[in-house]
């Protein structure tokens, strides 16, 4: 059984990586008020981003390639998420319709580039993130084996940006005005918060993280760009609601849901799961989404003014 968990275990924290990272990135947008359940579309812009970054660049820097399209995607994501922005604070639009529509337009202007571009739709990288194992930290008794053994750098980036966005959140001025944009807008308001310019800024770093989420799909199991991130974007969304919009919650949530999808995936070469159907192990994770948010939509508890429209004239 152990040698089963060690076999599992990095492939399941390859997949919690990115939906952490997405999650983390919805988890500042709805905490401002702004319900943001655009984060697919966003992956998917990222994806698309370092992969034509990449593509491009590591001809000539190989090893820095992969940091500057990681880069371009959360550059990228940032930029496109000012579409849900604009439309959700400035236009008073219905937040879920413009989330849907950026999942849309970001699959359908991706794909359409890439055809344009390769001519397939696909874009193959060569040079990806190499796993390596952390020296020293490795030869300690069983978490050496689990946490510091063929990892990615991205994990430990994403693991930093953690403790930095339950920083930001809770011990500095900021985050208390992004908690009260998004549990009474009014109130911080008139304590001359400029609730506009932070749901703005909470916006752009949810299209930061989750452009940020869809590079690291590709520098890590991926490889390719094929206008598709398998649902992992609605899947951190249910990984946020499952983890009560909190920065530890959202990670015991995601790790949830990337074990579970790492069953999925690896079935075939793990001889406990070889004999049980494909098609039970690949819907497993969203059936166990679906559970999941059955048993806990009615404890949850989100930013009280999270999907509504602030109107600054009204009180």
């Amino acid at each position: 059984m152990w040698e089963i968990i060690v076999q599992v275990f990095p492939y399941a924290i390859a997949f919690t990586v990115p939906l952490l990272i997405t999650a983390l990135g919805g988890l500042f947008s709805e905490r401002s008020g702004v319900v943001n359940i655009g984060l697919e579309g966003l992956m998917v812009v990222g994806l698309f981003s370092s992969a034509i970054t990449i593509v491009n660049l590591e001809k000539f820097m190989p090893g820095t390639a992969v940091w500057i399209g990681l880069l371009a995607a959360a550059v990228a994501g940032a930029l496109f998420s000012l579409l849900h922005a604009f439309a959700c604070i400035n236009l008073h639009a219905n937040q879920v319709i413009s989330g849907t529509a950026i999942n849309m337009i970001a699959g359908a202007i991706t794909v359409y580039l890439a055809r344009n571009i390769t001519g397939s739709g696909n874009i193959h990288i060569v040079h990806g993130l190499v796993r390596r194992t952390v020296p020293v930290l490795s030869d300690i008794p069983v978490l050496g084996k689990l946490f510091f053994t063929q990892t990615y750098a991205t994990t430990w980036l994403v693991l930093a940006i953690l403790v930095l966005s339950w920083f930001v959140l809770y011990k500095t001025a900021f985050g208390l005005r992004l908690r009260a944009c998004g549990e009474h807008p009014q109130a911080a308001d008139s304590a001359g918060v400029n609730v506009y310019r932070i749901r703005y800024i909470a916006v752009m770093i949810s299209g930061a993280f989750s452009g940020l989420g869809g590079a690291i799909i590709l520098v890590t199991y991926s490889g390719e760009f094929n206008g598709t991130v398998a649902g992992l974007g609605f899947l951190a969304i249910a990984a946020l609601i499952f983890g009560q919009w909190k920065p530890w919650g959202v990670l015991g949530a995601t790790f949830f849901f990337g074990f579970a999808s790492t069953i999925a995936n690896v079935s075939q070469a793990v001889p406990l799961f070889a004999n049980i159907p494909g098609i039970l192990l690949k819907t497993f994770p969203y059936v166990i989404t679906l559970i999941v948010l059955v048993m806990f939509s009615k404890s949850s508890q989100a930013p009280k003014a999270a999907g509504e429209p602030y109107d600054k004239g009204k009180r």
